[in-house]
């Protein structure tokens, strides 16, 4: 563990029913469904890592190569003596990129994945000791209250919000979250997110739908969840993976379709489930760089790059507060 004065850690974590509620509420809704931040227990978060390896899944090692090299370009856009706020850290792969880069003063992790941000940000503030590392288990797309954080005392913040992620939020949430950044960042703040671009519907099909099946089983592993903490009995043999992409509204569909008729019980409440019915666990949606942009400036930020790779598949944005460098 890394020394003390260069180290905390926060839980802010959402409390312990929320999980419960939220499913209730989700198999209550006419049409099912589940939030995609409660995939990310331990065993979701070891998935999804395996999941960025899968030959299919192009998101990462596009948007790992595009962070290499952009780094210099990104770091003089951001300056010295920076602290960085990452949403949604993960393992830190991408984040040691950019902090090889920038050169920060500080660091945030903020993950809902407690036992995977404890571990990643540890080794974060290990592989870089000068730099002052704060971990905050908490949902990030809730308001935040980080005004107490040592790490980022007097100094100017760039959010990192990679892999994508903003594709989850319907598009008024993903303005929402935004705009919530826009504040978290501040007037000599800035933002760098990444976004997947609309391209062949074969390619995001196949991307969701890897030919290994661990997207299947991180999507199957929602409901052994909730089995395991609310004491639901899904039988994870009559749901199957589907993920389709809806080119009208320019997003991925993630579903769990029920195989056959059948019962499930959560807390006490019994849900129907017919043949074919699905629970929607996530939505990824996928943006042209000159509509997120426009979503950016709606939400308060001044897009001032982007990067595209060769191949067009994959945006990264550098967003600024209108007035800042």
């Amino acid at each position: 563990m890394p020394p003390a004065a260069r180290y905390e850690y926060h839980d802010f974590g959402p409390p312990a029913g929320s999980f419960l509620e939220d499913v209730v509420a989700g198999l209550s809704a006419p049409k099912k469904a589940l939030a995609p931040k409660y995939f990310y227990d331990d065993r979701g978060s070891q998935l999804f890592e395996e999941i960025c390896e899968v030959p299919e899944y192009y998101l990462t090692r596009t948007e790992l190569a595009m962070l290499q090299a952009a780094g210099p370009e990104i770091a003089a856009r951001v300056g010295s003596d920076a602290a960085i706020i990452e949403y949604g850290s993960g393992s830190g792969r991408k984040t040691a990129v950019l902090m090889r880069a920038v050169q920060p003063a500080a660091y945030v992790a903020i993950d809902i994945s407690s036992e995977q941000l404890r571990v990643a940000s540890a080794a974060l503030a290990a592989m870089f000791p000068g730099v002052n590392v704060a971990a905050v288990c908490a949902d990030y797309t809730r308001a935040l209250d980080l005004s107490k954080l040592r790490a980022l005392e007097g100094r100017h913040r760039l959010i990192f919000f990679p892999g994508s992620t903003i594709g989850n939020f319907t598009i008024d949430e993903a303005a929402g979250f935004l705009a919530n950044a826009r504040r978290v960042a501040g007037r000599s703040g800035a933002m760098l997110v990444g976004v997947d671009l609309k391209k062949d519907p074969a390619l995001l099909k196949a991307a969701y739908n890897d030919a290994q099946g661990v997207t299947a089983a991180f999507n199957l592993n929602l409901l052994a969840r909730a089995n395991r903490e609310l004491g639901s009995d899904f039988d994870l043999s009559g749901y199957e993976h589907r993920a389709d992409y809806d080119d009208g509204k320019g997003r991925i569909e993630m579903h769990l379709v029920s195989t056959r008729d059948q019962h499930v019980t959560v807390a006490g409440q019994r849900f129907a489930f017919a043949a074919g019915e699905s629970i929607c666990t996530e939505y990824s949606y996928k943006y042209s760089v000159e509509e997120f942009q426009t979503l950016a400036r709606g939400a308060g930020f001044e897009p001032s790059h982007c990067w595209v790779d060769p191949h067009r598949q994959f945006s990264v944005h550098f967003l600024t507060a209108p007035g800042s460098p």
